[in-house]
Order: C-alpha cells, then structure tokens, then sequence
C-alpha cells in the first residue's frame, strides 16, 4: 500500500524478523543465525536444567526482591517485561520453583512454570552469548531502512558492530518490552501492527498504552481488517 512504518521492534527471536523486515539483514543470514542461537542456547542449559515461568498480578519491584530471594545461590530473575501485571521469570529449575511459592505468597494472581527447554534472557545464557557473538562476526549487518528499537536497551543501531551486540546482549539480558511500546508512543506512534501468527502481542500492547491503535496480521480476517484501516 505504499506505506513504511515509523519503528520496527520484535519480542525476544522477533528482533531478527525485524532486522529482516529493515533490509539490515540477508534472510539466508537471519535463518542460519536463529538456527545457530537455538543450539548455542541448548547447549548452554541442558533440557531440564533451567525454567521459565510467567507471574501475573505482581508489582516488578517486588518480582524482582522475589527473585532475589529465591536465588540462594542459583540464577532466577525477571526476564521479559512484557506488560504491566505480566512479567516472566528464568534461572534455574529449583529457583524459579522458589519464585513461583514466593510470588503466590506474594499475591500473585497466578504464576505457573512455561513449557520452554531453555532459560531465555538471564545469565545462564552469557556461554550462548559468546558463540553467538563468534557465530555473527563474519554476517554484515547494513543500516536498518527502518528504525528499529532493540530489546536490550530500547534504542536504536545502525552499525553493524553496535547491532552485533545487541543481539549478543539479547541472549542474557531482559526484554523490555514494555518500555518499547511506551518509547513508541512517546514518539509519535498511533498505530501499531503485529505480524505474527496470533495476537499475543496485541494483548500485551493494549495493557501497555490503551490509546493505541492496535492491529494484528494473524489471519485473513484480521488481515482484511488492517487493509481497510490503512486504506
């Protein structure tokens, strides 16, 4: 339809969707990369050895003195801000089963373990981080077409070796999902669309700032919808 977004952000593996989508990133590339961070992130924390879980209904500081309680000599700490009320927690099996008690003590309106084989975004992935780092020194990334606000630190890149560590820090670091959309927003943004198979993201984005206008691209019908908005 002749029109280019303003911003492209993606949650967690979507942030290489969006490096794709900004013509920073050769697909073939993009593909062996993912590839390339799945084994890496394996590798890294055996299946069984670490856990995610999602806790509702909390305040995030008190998720993040939870976790640090429930540590005790372990890795657990809040990893995916996804949307006021709705944080996700990762480290180790024991520790986050820990967390999951604490927070129901806490007053959490819910807080259950995720069907995930790895710990994604805290510290049990710095060996990952550093393959992965390895694995992108010889991929070019260009100038993003597009802006694109990363998950580490909700700001924009555009030289190859500053997205490079990005996308390295990803690995072990929060995503901050919820200041994304409120950088967003903060910038001018009105309409935001999600592309992708289901309308998590919509539903995170609508907790978030509740005077955007949100889309979603996850079937045809929402797909005729965002046509007729746009048009």
């Amino acid at each position: 339809m002749g029109i280019k977004p303003a911003f492209l952000a993606g949650h967690s593996l979507g942030e290489y969707s969006a490096l794709v989508a900004a013509s920073s990133l050769n697909f073939v590339d993009a593909v062996k990369l993912v590839e390339q961070r799945a084994t890496f992130m394996q590798e890294a924390v055996p299946q069984g050895v670490g856990s995610m879980a999602a806790i509702l209904g909390l305040d995030v500081d008190a998720l993040i003195n939870i976790c640090r309680q429930a540590a005790e000599n372990e890795i657990v700490s809040a990893v995916n801000f996804n949307a006021p009320g709705q944080v996700v927690i990762a480290g180790n099996v024991a520790a986050v089963n820990r967390a999951i008690d604490l927070a129901k003590e806490a007053g959490a309106k819910r807080a259950l373990p995720l069907a995930v084989s790895v710990p994604s975004h805290c510290s049990l992935m710095l060996p990952a981080a550093e393959k992965l780092s390895a694995a992108m020194s010889g991929i070019n990334f260009s100038k993003p077409e597009i802006a694109i606000l990363h998950n580490t630190d909700v700001a924009q890149h555009e030289d190859s070796s500053a997205i490079r560590q990005a996308l390295t820090k990803q690995l072990h670091t929060p995503v901050r999902w919820t200041e994304t959309i409120e950088a967003l927003a903060t910038n001018g943004v009105a309409k935001v669309v999600e592309c992708g198979p289901a309308k998590v993201l919509t539903g995170l984005n609508k907790r978030i700032d509740k005077t955007l206008e949100l889309h979603s691209l996850c079937d045809e019908r929402s797909f005729n919808k965002t046509l007729e908005a746009f048009s």
